[in-house]
């Protein structure tokens, strides 16, 4: 195959790509009040494994569940940087926050140490099980969508954020949980 068609090829599929991400957006159709889906995922903070339980999370005080679409993204990077930045808000106010995608667990064992300071830990939804149970995932790929739910101790959801901005989504979850606290 020629450069010039490998890339014309590669331009087509990262076009097929990015119009089937962009009409496929999550439905957010967990609101405030429902009950929030249980779940235990393999985990990553600061390159070490580990694994999340929501049930046990939540019994130490809110969480932060936040599904992002691709570890080592523009968008995901800055976002995952933003969620570290404010982490010593998010602790003030007893706020366990947690990232969730479909990379595999090496990916997000990297994006840990990496994009997450070693702040909080990322989850490995490669099979899009719990994306799916919060109505985060992707309809045309597997991925997660940029959607971010609060979660209170009994297990409701407080509070609901989707935007395509990575900066919304920490400063929208710190405005609800410190809202949350008063």
């Amino acid at each position: 195959m020629s450069l010039s068609r490998t890339t014309f090829v590669c331009a087509a599929l990262a076009t097929s790509l990015s119009l089937a991400v962009a009409a496929s957006p999550a439905l957010a159709a967990l609101k405030a009040g429902d009950k929030a889906p249980d779940f235990k995922l393999a985990t990553a903070t600061d390159g070490k494994t580990g694994a999340f339980s929501l049930k046990d999370s939540l019994k130490k005080g809110p969480v932060v569940v936040y599904f992002y679409p691709k570890a080592f993204t523009g968008v995901c990077s800055l976002e995952a940087r933003t969620f570290a930045d404010n982490m010593p808000k998010f602790k003030a106010l007893n706020v366990t926050v947690i990232g969730v995608s479909t990379d595999t667990i090496q990916k997000v064992t990297e994006f840990s140490k990496a994009d997450c300071q070693g702040k909080f830990p990322v989850a490995a939804d490669t099979d899009a099980k719990v994306a799916k149970a919060y109505d985060a995932k992707m309809a045309a790929v597997n991925m997660a969508a940029r959607v971010s739910y609060l979660i209170t101790p009994d297990n409701k959801i407080y509070a609901t954020h989707e935007a395509g901005d990575g900066v919304s989504h920490p400063m929208k979850m710190l405005e609800a949980a410190q809202k949350l606290k008063k």
